[in-house]
């Protein structure tokens, strides 16, 4: 019988990091069978550092305001995550754009949630074009990332309906709470894929 999987994640937040936050509640209350190795921001005030802190996470700031070209900042960084051996890099809220070299590095291993129904609405702004558009279905997807911006194989997807007085903030408001509930599961269905 195959030992059970049990992958390493190093997550990579801006902000919040609120689905960062589910991820960790999923693993400590059993729901994900995984371990956080480290949580690292861009950005030195990410209040999701705090959360990684109280969590007994390993957290690192590698502020990009600190490097002069993109690809310097991810030479840097993929040397950081390197350092803690994850079998998967996890963006939750990671607000950098990401080279070529460091995407293909992680070929396969790097997962990002979007808050669209995807291929519909890649990149910015996708809860008021949902809504500009006429939708009835909004919702978010956690997909393998490629080079291609948001174009990377769906693992998972969530949907919500769109009501007739939505606005931006409220439709957003209830595919963030879908998003929570998204994030590890979509990563316990990775990990069931690995061992079978």
């Amino acid at each position: 019988m195959s030992k059970t999987f049990k992958p390493k994640f190093v997550i990579l937040i801006s902000g919040r990091g609120s689905n960062m936050q589910s991820i960790i509640n999923a693993i400590q209350s059993d729901e994900l069978d995984a371990e956080v190795t480290a949580v690292i921001s861009n950005r030195p005030d990410a209040a999701g550092l705090m959360f990684a802190r109280n969590a007994g996470i390993a957290n690192e700031i590698l502020d990009h305001k600190n490097f002069t070209t993109r690809e310097a900042f991810d030479q840097e960084l993929m040397q950081l995550i390197d350092s803690f051996d994850p079998d998967y890099v996890v963006l939750a809220g990671f607000m950098r754009i990401l080279s070529r070299e460091f995407v293909q590095h992680y070929a396969n291993r790097l997962i990002n949630i979007h808050p669209s129904l995807l291929p519909k609405f890649k990149g910015m702004h996708t809860h008021k074009r949902a809504i500009d558009a006429g939708e009835t279905e909004h919702g978010a997807s956690v997909h393998f990332v490629t080079e291609e911006l948001d174009a990377g194989p769906v693992i998972l997807q969530a949907k919500v309906p769109v009501m007739s007085d939505d606005t931006e903030e409220t439709l957003a408001a209830r595919v963030l709470l879908e998003e929570h509930k998204l994030y590890p599961d979509a990563l316990r269905l990775l990990i069931q894929q690995h061992q079978s």
